[in-house]
């Protein structure tokens, strides 16, 4: 069943990687194992994969220096057939997301700096880009912050605006979107200078959520009100590791109790209570590399992609204490950089 399909996305030869398109794998449900099957489309560095909420499309960006999105129909055995190929106006796609009600695919372009909107039609089928709006500004940090870079576009699944995680200038940008083009809510939230903020996890109440800090290191937690305004609670540490970490991944469990961060440098995943006001650091788990770059949790699994490793490895999540144990061995793939149930 197409259910049971992961698709798992990777640099090619285009971005200095090893990969050659998207790979499937077959999921057991069970016992969490993957089954490789294969590369289903040959495309190049297809970093981040979305699906379509209602029809069985899935969207990868191709992370280029003219970026682009590319559409493909999905088979029941996880096979792709391509669909549509559009220009995403910036440079180095880097995370994609598709409105709740299936209508829009919200790009971040990291190298452009800039968010785009395409639109999608009846099947899912993107059209040309219907806005492009670029972040201007910089950080702290010269080498990688000398210009905007817009690392993630996270649609609220209800009716407030998108939120874009803008690395390069410490902020997190708010839209409401209007006959296709986004309109700025202002003023936009200001992380604290040098953290460049990566990635972002909503909770499924609605009323929280929490920014990885790829730069320093962190986790900083916000109340999102109802206006989609964000307030800061505070900040803790990514890791407890001693070293070099750089966080990549940051995503809410199933049940709302616990929260995970990939940190890449240390190889690990640090699982934090969410029974306060700030994460509360409960266990951090070795990955088996150095450099996880992304995750997926489905039920009692979690899914690390190790990009340098060239693995995915499987974990069971124990339901009470939220903390991930390895099940048998890596699952072999060039340059991992996306895990899609």
């Amino acid at each position: 069943m197409a259910s049971d399909i992961v698709h798992i996305g990777g640099y090619t030869a285009a971005s200095g990687g090893r990969g050659d398109g998207i790979v499937a794998a077959r999921r057991d449900p069970t016992s969490g194992e993957l089954t490789p099957l294969g590369t289903v489309a040959v495309t190049d560095s297809p970093s981040f994969l979305a699906r379509h909420p209602a029809r069985p499309v899935l969207y990868a960006v191709n992370e280029l220096p003219e970026g682009r999105v590319s559409a493909f129909a999905v088979g029941q055995r996880g096979e792709l057939t391509p669909l549509a190929v559009r220009a995403t106006g910036g440079a180095e796609p880097c995370h994609l997301a598709v409105a709740p009600d299936g209508g829009h695919l919200f790009v971040a372009n990291y190298g452009g700096g800039s968010v785009a909107v395409l639109p999608l039609d009846d099947r899912g089928v993107p059209g040309e880009r219907s806005d492009l709006v670029r972040h201007d500004g910089h950080g702290p940090d010269p080498h990688r912050q000398e210009q905007a870079h817009c690392h993630m576009v996270s649609p609220d699944p209800g009716t407030g605006p998108l939120l874009a995680v803008d690395l390069g200038t410490d902020s997190i940008y708010r839209y409401d979107l209007a006959t296709g083009r986004l309109v700025p809510r202002t003023p936009r939230a200001r992380t604290a200078p040098g953290s460049g903020p990566r990635h972002l996890a909503r909770h499924p109440d609605g009323r929280r959520c929490w920014v990885a800090g790829e730069l320093d290191a962190t986790v900083t937690a916000y109340e999102l009100t109802a206006d989609g305004a964000l307030h800061q609670r505070g900040r803790v540490e990514a890791s407890g590791r001693a070293g070099h970490v750089q966080p990549s991944e940051i995503a809410v469990g199933p049940d709302g109790r616990f929260l995970y961060v990939g940190n890449r440098g240390v190889g690990t995943v640090a699982v934090f209570a969410l029974d306060g006001e700030l994460p509360r650091l409960v266990a951090e788990v070795a990955t088996g590399g150095e450099w996880p770059r992304h995750f997926a949790l489905v039920g009692e699994h979690l899914y690390v992609a190790d990009e340098r490793a060239d693995m995915v490895r499987v974990f069971h999540v124990d339901p009470g204490s939220g903390v991930p144990d390895p099940l048998g061995e890596p699952v072999g793939v060039s340059s991992p950089t996306c895990i899609l149930p």
